[in-house]
């Protein structure tokens, strides 16, 4: 089963920003849709962004113009550049890919997730 590790999180001042990274555990032959959710407390979880195969992207109307999803396919690695971020952005962020793994077998996985605080 491909894990996933996301990293980069921490505390920023409102109007700065962060790289979050999402590392696969090895390589992911194909996959169908990746996708970064966040979920702060009292709240349920939401979709932030996300690209499908065919490399469209999609992002929540709350942080468009400010983050931009993107991949690294050398290094299966996801990343979620946020700028300009806002105190209501804090929350933790999790990636989620759909996809087929490295012996084409399909996978489903989540990553445990890494905490944005932004705070002055």
């Amino acid at each position: 089963q491909v894990q996933l590790v996301e990293s980069g999180g921490g505390l920023v001042r409102p109007g700065g920003s962060l790289r979050l990274s999402c590392a696969a555990s090895e390589r992911i032959f194909s996959f169908d849709a990746i996708r970064w959710y966040r979920q702060a407390p009292g709240k349920q979880r939401e979709l932030v962004a996300g690209i499908i195969s065919g490399g469209s992207t999609n992002y929540a109307d709350f942080v468009k113009g400010r983050f931009t999803i993107s991949r690294d396919n050398a290094k299966n690695t996801v990343y979620l550049q946020m700028n300009s971020l806002k105190p209501e952005d804090t929350a933790v962020y999790y990636c989620y890919v759909n996809g087929r793994d490295s012996r084409n077998s399909p996978f489903q996985s989540w990553g445990r997730g890494t905490q944005v605080t932004v705070s002055s």
